[in-house]
């Protein structure tokens, strides 16, 4: 066991992490909620009854969506984008999907390559781009469950304001929706500019998000 968290670790602490944070902004909402519905003069409800409402999974699920997008963005935006001097960009001389050889498919599979890298036909072209499609399906399923439970929560609280419901077709070009994506999806987007071009100049010793202390400035796809 020791050895399977040691060797698991960064997975372990921010699994660990993720959902004692992820408890807290229950504990916090759960009160932030009540504290409005004691103000509307209604019923306050259950910590149990939270979790399972339209409020908390709009919440949560809002910015899960924005953080997929993020890598979904970046896995495949890196694929053809370059930023010289930074550890998280390929060589200027790599832009592109690189040939096969390069990336170890096909017949240039080695001893410990995946299977499917060297399947012919769709499996290895189906792999070859597995996590950017699985980190888009993953931004796509969260921004299509926000978009439901954000509805119901967005009728609930016309109902108390007496106002009639909308329905989802209507929510999705609603300012609502629209506001609780960009708001999100805006700082997704300044952090990956900033590590990109912070990483150029500043380091981090031993991590390999950063590229060696002494590595020169001009140094491009170095990690540390």
């Amino acid at each position: 066991m020791r050895g399977f968290v040691r060797e698991n670790s960064l997975t372990v602490a921010f699994g660990i992490a993720f959902l004692l944070v992820l408890l807290g902004q229950a504990v916090a909402g759960h009160s932030e909620f009540n504290e409005d519905l004691t103000v509307d003069g209604l019923a306050r409800i259950g910590f149990g009854e939270y979790l399972m409402s339209s409020d908390f999974a709009v919440d949560v699920t809002e910015n899960w969506q924005s953080e997929y997008l993020q890598f979904f963005l970046y896995v495949f935006g890196t694929v053809y984008l370059l930023q010289r001097g930074s550890p998280e960009s390929k060589e200027m001389h790599k832009a592109g999907i690189e040939s096969e050889r390069d990336q170890l498919m096909g017949v240039h599979v080695g001893p410990g390559s995946p299977r499917w890298a060297g399947a012919p036909g769709w499996r290895r072209t189906l792999y070859s781009r597995s996590l950017g499609l699985v980190m888009a399906s993953l931004f796509f399923l969260s921004w299509l469950t926000q978009s439901i439970a954000g509805v119901a929560a967005f009728d609930e609280q016309r109902l108390r304001r007496l106002q009639a419901p909308v329905g989802w077709g209507e929510y999705l070009v609603s300012a609502d929706f629209w506001s609780r994506s960009l708001q999100n999806w805006q700082s997704e987007l300044l952090a990956v500019a900033s590590m990109a071009i912070l990483s150029v100049y500043l380091r981090q010793r031993g991590s390999p998000e950063s590229k060696p202390v002494g590595a020169a400035h001009t140094s491009t796809g170095v990690e540390g």
